[in-house]
């Protein structure tokens, strides 16, 4: 184990020193003072605790799958992680339960509504997807475990596995999510008439409210995105966090459904598979090559942080990163992640 923890702190060591005089680091901060004085958009309002955020709060990082950060900003400010967390949840599921029982739950299409819409597929009965919220409610019943405290354990160890180190859940949040969740708990209703989720739903809606809770940074969603794009492999411990078979799932979600009902724009113009969430962070990833995160809590009316779609929108056109982008002739993101010669 001495041996172990010893070759990822030098492999740590040596990720900073060649990212520390990597042409992108100044890329990044040319990107993040370009932006950090927009101020569109407002702070979440609609879970009480979410007002008390610093709407100048701007924080961008970017973690490669060799294990290289680049930081900018407020990138250590912590945050309650909120629906970023839906993608990580469902891949929770698919791991449990595996692919085809899942589906049989939640759909994987886009619905073109809001994320709290009180809507189900009228055909199927089936939630939409596992990145709204009827979705991500669903998925969360899905996580197994004795009970309540264990899938909870269960919960944050993998999300701490995500993020290569311990994370926690904000209790001042997660209690007023409970006492404002009087929608989700309609939803989670709806869902229980259809045969769509469990009798263990009030748990499960208790598990939901404390996975949107869970403290984060920016750096965090990053690492957490590299581990995605490093096909479920976190780049700085080494350690598998979701067998690779299934990040091809949370990833395809991500792109068509990721960003609520502004998802269809976001693939037009960014074409990175991604998740926001109402405390204003983006985690997006670049499969093969990196996870970017972001936070900047002031949000659009769709409920995504207002800068860290520009920020995206950037570093998509700048390098080339759409998913569908083929004979990109301007540099490469690689080419920017290499040391500086002397």
């Amino acid at each position: 184990m001495a041996e172990e923890s010893s070759t990822h702190a030098l492999d740590e060591l040596i990720g900073s020193l060649q990212s520390a005089t990597a042409p992108f680091r100044k890329t990044l901060n040319e990107i993040h003072a370009k932006y950090a004085g927009l101020a569109d958009g407002k702070l979440a309002d609609y879970i009480p605790e979410l007002t008390l955020a610093n709407p100048n709060w701007f924080g961008i990082s970017v973690v490669t799958v060799d294990g290289q950060s680049f930081d900018v900003g407020d990138f250590e400010q912590l945050f309650t992680i909120q629906s970023v967390s839906k993608p990580f949840v469902f891949g929770m599921a698919l791991a449990d339960q595996g692919r085809e029982a899942v589906l049989k739950k939640v759909g994987v299409e886009p619905t073109g509504e809001a994320f709290n819409a009180i809507v189900l597929d009228e055909k199927s009965n089936r939630p939409f997807n596992p990145l709204v919220n009827a979705g991500a409610i669903a998925t969360a019943d899905l996580i197994q475990g004795k009970d309540l405290s264990d899938r909870l354990k269960k919960l944050l160890a993998t999300f701490s596995a995500y993020a290569g180190r311990e994370l926690r859940i904000d209790n001042a949040v997660f209690l007023s999510e409970r006492i404002t969740g009087h929608r989700n708990r309609a939803i989670s209703h709806l869902m229980l008439n259809f045969g769509m989720v469990s009798e263990q739903i009030p748990d499960s809606l208790e598990l939901y409210f404390q996975q949107c809770s869970i403290l984060t940074n920016a750096h965090d969603l990053a690492v957490m995105g590299a581990t995605l794009a490093n096909a479920g492999v976190n780049p700085i411990t080494k350690q598998p966090v979701i067998e690779s078979q299934y990040v091809k799932d949370v990833l395809s979600v991500m792109l068509s459904c990721g960003m609520y009902d502004y998802a269809g724009e976001w693939a037009y113009r960014v074409g990175l598979p991604a998740k926001s969430g109402v405390g204003g962070g983006i985690c997006a990833v670049v499969p093969g090559r990196a996870g970017i995160g972001i936070l900047s809590p002031l949000l659009d009316a769709r409920g995504n942080s207002v800068r860290g779609i520009k920020v995206c929108e950037e570093l998509s056109a700048r390098f080339g990163l759409h998913a569908f982008e083929a004979g990109f002739e301007g540099k490469k993101l690689e080419d920017e992640f290499r040391m500086r010669k002397r």
